[in-house]
């Protein structure tokens, strides 16, 4: 993979206000708002604050837009797409909504963030088994899938991109095993989104959620959920709601029966200003290319890690073809990562994640190879600073 040309990256600088003041490498924890996003979300506050309903109901006009966009950006159609508030959300719309049957199970790594483990574990209380793949002996591969698998499996649901590490899993590949024991296929999306290209279709996934405030550039308290056609009306709704309805408008008619598309799921008022925000940021790297973005955070984060290799640190990210994405996690022997992420912060402007495990690093497509020396350059201070305190 080439470097990337010094100064040139795929999203503008100039649309990223936090580059003023920070070398914000956090995109796994939380995603900044291009300026674009700013202007129009600024737009539907004062519509909202001079109008009310008035200033309010073009943007609910717009939802059916903003979710064939949305779905157009994963390979999805709109009525396959869902407004929710988080993460969680989606995954709970599919664990909720199965018919499940005691002794039925479902696979899980252990090493999964919460909002891919909690609504599943929920189960447990239903008599599903959840079987939990130990990710300290295996890495969830299509193989290892595969010896995981039994005839009462169900369901299995991976994260794209690990949180803590970053390693990227082969969706392809676990889909494949997973329908060839007749089971659904769920992805947690949330870390790979925004930063790679995805097609929901091509590779087989059967239901995919996402928070929007993270590598989609979007606001927090709203998320995505894909679930594919022919599976919407295959899954009772476990929170319905007024707008669940084939007809919201008609209030009295409570026996009408659902709606037929995956909006379904939304229940009530969905967060307009948040659909809005993953719209316009869809715009954004839409306009940049996502392909585009791919590639050059995957340089940067290939420049990061060689770099922390020659200054002796502790790498708790594997990085490889197919398996390399845009988080780097690392630690410096003799060195406590929580002082040493605040001292970045702090003294040189370097944002990350930094954990009593590590020091995580997640650039965007508008970071820069100077912000990843940056980084590099002064660590060797901190750490002696540190050692010798």
């Amino acid at each position: 993979m080439s470097a990337p040309v010094p100064g040139e990256t795929p999203l503008p600088r100039s649309e990223f206000a936090v580059t003023e003041r920070y070398a914000y490498l956090n995109h796994a924890a939380v995603g900044v708002l291009p300026r674009s996003s700013q202007a129009a979300l600024d737009a539907f506050v004062a519509a909202h604050a001079s109008g009310g309903v008035m200033g309010v109901f073009p943007y609910e006009g717009q939802m059916p837009a903003y979710r064939e966009r949305i779905g157009r950006f994963i390979g999805a159609s709109g009525d396959e797409i869902a407004v929710l508030r988080n993460t969680g959300d989606g995954a709970n719309a599919i664990a909720l909504g199965l018919d499940w049957q005691p002794g039925d199970e479902m696979i899980l790594a252990d090493n999964e963030f919460p909002s891919n483990a909690i609504p599943w574990l929920a189960l447990r209380a239903r008599g599903v088994n959840v079987r939990l793949v130990r990710s300290a002996e295996r890495r969830l591969t299509p193989d290892a899938l595969r010896a995981a698998m039994t005839p009462r499996t169900r369901v299995v649901a991976v994260s794209w991109v690990g949180f803590h590490d970053g390693y990227r899993y082969d969706l392809a590949g676990l889909a494949e095993v997973a329908h060839a024991g007749d089971a659904l296929f769920c992805v947690d999306a949330i870390q790979g989104l925004g930063a790679f290209p995805i097609d929901v279709r091509a590779l087989g996934i059967d239901a995919l959620y996402a928070g929007g405030a993270k590598w989609m550039l979007a606001l927090q308290g709203v998320s995505l959920l894909y679930v594919r056609r022919d599976l919407i009306e295959r899954l009772a709704l476990g929170a319905p709601g007024w707008r669940s309805m084939r007809d919201i408008w008609d209030f009295f008619n409570y026996d009408q029966p659902y709606a037929s598309d995956a909006w379904r799921f939304e229940g009530g008022t969905p967060n307009f200003i948040g659909a809005l925000s993953l719209e316009r940021a869809i715009d954004a790297i839409e306009r940049a290319g996502t392909a585009r973005i791919g590639e050059h955070v995957l340089a940067l984060t290939d420049r990061l890690f060689e770099g922390l290799q020659r200054a002796g640190a502790t790498l708790h990210t594997e990085r490889g073809p197919r398996i390399s994405s845009g988080i780097v996690s690392f630690s410096m022997p003799g060195c406590e990562s929580v002082a040493l992420g605040k001292a970045l912060q702090n003294d040189e402007g370097i944002v990350t994640t930094w954990r009593a495990s590590g020091i995580r690093v997640a650039p965007h497509g508008y970071n820069t190879t100077g912000e990843i020396d940056a980084l590099l350059e002064a660590l060797p201070t901190h750490v002696r600073a540190l050692r010798a305190s």
